[in-house]
């Protein structure tokens, strides 16, 4: 397959710097997003999504949630057929499993193509490329998009069929949310006991605990740097996901449920646009 243009709708945190990744690689790109102003730094965009479209083979979706996707590509509306019909469909975003499921179902009865391809990152590793992404569907059609993701990822691998690449994200996540809902306590039992904060940042990253994501959020809860590479309210949603995955496979997973506690305390109290790391505001 040759793709003569690929068209990116959602600029967000996250999308925004995968789109510039892909422009700046040199692939042919036709951008959209709900808010004009975000797609000027990127390339050439369209306020129009239904232009998307038409322009292009390949679309690639980045957006909030399932009733985004469902909107831009008017599923159950009388556009959905003609708007997807002959184009490959690379979903990207983070969405229920059941619904990539009925999605894939639905593109493929069209005529269309269909990558599910949530990644694992936050906006920071977006803006570096080195996202991991989770990919899943009929390998052939993986094949003919895989050279998109070389400017966004560092590493891809193949799950197997829709939806096990979301599947896949969720349970990356179960762990992520636990690392960084214990980080926070750590930081906070630490801060009670008037231990240097920094000198335990330094503890933590020269042991076995060290990791990437150790690196970027011990550094931002040492100085309550609560701005958002993902957000409180990004991780409450995607956690709500775990939750329903774990009870329709009958799990449960208490690690998780207090987490989630946690974070929609944060929501409440009002701090649902700050980074995860204020999940430590809810511990106070």
């Amino acid at each position: 397959m040759s793709i003569s243009r690929v068209g990116f709708a959602g600029l967000g945190s996250m999308g925004g710097p995968m789109a510039l990744n892909l422009a700046r690689a040199g692939i042919p790109l036709l951008v959209w997003n709900r808010t004009p102003g975000k797609a000027d730094r990127v390339t050439e965009a369209v306020e129009d999504v239904a232009e998307l479209f038409a322009r292009c083979d390949v679309v690639i979706l980045m957006l909030k949630d399932a009733d985004a996707v469902d909107t831009v590509l008017d599923r159950g509306g009388p556009a959905f057929g003609a708007r997807v019909a002959g184009r490959t469909i690379v979903h990207m975003g983070t969405t229920a499993p059941g619904h990539s499921r009925g999605l894939e179902a639905e593109l493929l009865a069209a005529g269309a193509k269909y990558v599910e391809a949530p990644v694992s990152g936050s906006r920071i590793p977006a803006e570096a490329g080195e996202l991991v992404a989770m990919l899943a569907g009929d390998p052939g059609t993986i094949e003919e998009v895989r050279e998109l993701f070389a400017p966004m990822c560092r590493e891809t691998v193949y799950c197997g069929p829709v939806p096990n690449g979301l599947l896949m994200k969720l349970a990356v996540n179960v762990h992520l949310t636990a690392v960084v809902t214990s980080l926070a306590e750590t930081v906070r039992f630490a801060r009670a006991h008037e231990l240097d904060l920094a000198l335990l940042a330094d503890v933590l990253g020269a042991g076995q605990l060290a990791s990437p994501i150790l690196r970027v959020k011990a550094p931002k809860l040492v100085e309550e740097d609560f701005a958002p590479q993902a957000s409180i309210a990004n991780v409450l949603a995607n956690v709500e996901l775990i939750a329903a995955a774990a009870r329709e496979a009958g799990l449960e997973l208490p690690l998780l449920e207090a987490s989630r506690a946690l974070y929609a305390e944060t929501a409440r109290l009002g701090f649902g646009a700050e980074d995860m790391v204020a999940v430590i505001r809810a511990l106070y």
